[in-house]
């Protein structure tokens, strides 16, 4: 259903980072794509539509601040040699998974680029609007390079072969051409893969890039209006990033107690992703890991929450994102349960919904019911501030989206 003119949301229950409780009695205008008041008192507008909330829980459209909407597989290897097409068919129905669990805006963090984000915002998928990272750059033999060790070309990044999610590039020379690249064929932001992963040949605490190649991607990145996104789990990798002056690191789930108050002073922004574990620990021996290794996932789980814990207090910014791929897609709405063993559960929903959208340089924009923020809404069946579960799952909860004022579910 597309909303032209005005519609009036009666008797809603509001719930935004306004306020820490739950608001009752409020009505909301929309013109078109922009919520244009919000009221406490009943709201008159002649010739508008009505929708009675009976009291429901009204929101700000979630976002999900780290994904990988052409994840069609867990193997990054294999997704460098799976077709485009195939992979773009494939990212149809996780874009349409997402937003059926109410995430209206999602930041890519490698892989998806221009292309997929437009076939979006031109209606041939239906699913969150995208900031798209383009390809994440990535050192030789470092995290992201999914060669074999008798592989030497990368392929062409423009190309079909050796896509995956990311670039390699090294130099300070050759990393500035790279960010202009992605910013030339359409990046919202650059992501940098600066240590090695979980699921990875290069061990998880060892950090990527030199300092000049990470303050020549910032430099760049600056100088276009947008930003670097960084990779990285332990304490050195993430100092390093942080000094060089990138805007968000992520995971960034064992970092220590100095690194954590360095992030809070230089406003840097996290965003844990804790639910992949969980995720690869449920279903590791599908996808083919030994046991000793699913139950690292169940260690990494544990510690990520002394990580959260350490930011949390250290007053870090801390945004939502889940970082998922694969089999593992449907646990993504999993991680507000997971944040709320450390945050209450109206700072789990503000970080995905306000300061994800600030950190994203779009404060106002989105994250926020207010007049002048675009009509990205979601109606929960109950009180998420009381039972963040109301939030899990696949949208069971969820009786009405709304994105950009187009009610894309509804059933009221």
């Amino acid at each position: 259903m597309d909303a032209k003119g005005l519609l009036l949301l009666r008797n809603a229950a509001l719930v935004d980072a306004n306020a820490r409780e739950r608001r009752t009695g409020i009505d909301v205008l929309i013109e078109d794509d922009t919520i244009r008041e919000v009221s406490d008192r009943p709201i008159r507008s002649v010739g508008a539509s009505i929708i009675d909330l009976g009291g429901r829980t009204l929101m700000p459209g979630l976002i999900d601040a780290h994904v990988h909407v052409i994840g069609v597989t867990t193997d990054l290897a294999a997704l460098a040699r799976i077709p485009p097409y195939l992979v773009a068919a494939q990212a149809k129905g996780i874009l349409e998974s997402m937003l059926a669990r109410g995430f209206t805006t999602a930041r890519d963090a490698g892989g998806a680029e221009w292309s997929i984000a437009e076939a979006v915002r031109r209606g041939y998928f239906r699913g969150p609007r995208l900031h798209v990272a383009g390809l994440a750059l990535a050192q030789t033999g470092g995290q992201g390079d999914v060669r074999t060790r008798v592989e030497d070309s990368f392929g062409c990044p423009c190309c079909n072969a050796m896509r995956s999610l990311c670039r390699v590039v090294d130099g300070v020379d050759e990393v500035r051409k790279a960010v202009r690249d992605e910013l030339r064929k359409g990046a919202d932001q650059i992501k940098v893969m600066a240590s090695g992963g979980m699921v990875s040949r290069v061990p998880i605490h060892q950090a990527h890039y030199a300092v000049s190649e990470l303050e020549a991607m910032v430099e760049e990145a600056t100088a276009a209006g947008t930003y670097v996104m960084a990779h990285a789990y332990e304490s050195y990798a993430i100092r390093r990033c942080v000094e060089a002056g990138v805007h968000s690191i992520e995971h960034g789930n064992l970092i220590d107690d100095a690194t954590a108050k360095l992030m809070a002073e230089r406003g840097t922004y996290m965003v844990p992703t804790m639910t992949v574990y969980e995720g690869y620990h449920r279903h590791g021996a599908d996808l083919g890991f030994a046991p000793n290794v699913t139950a690292r996932f169940a260690e990494l789980g544990k510690m990520a929450v002394t990580g959260l814990d350490r930011v949390h207090s250290a007053g870090v910014k801390i945004g939502h994102g889940s970082d998922l791929e694969g089999i593992l897609h449907p646990y993504q709405s999993r991680e507000f349960a997971l944040k709320a063993q450390v945050m209450s559960p109206w700072e789990v929903i503000v970080a995905a919904t306000a300061t994800n959208a600030e950190m994203m340089g779009l404060k106002g924009k989105i994250g926020i019911v207010a007049p002048g923020a675009l009509a990205d809404l979601i109606v929960v069946d109950g009180d998420p501030l009381a039972n963040l579960d109301l939030l899990a799952g696949q949208g069971e909860h969820l009786s009405l989206i709304m994105q950009a004022g187009t009610i894309v579910k509804n059933t009221l």
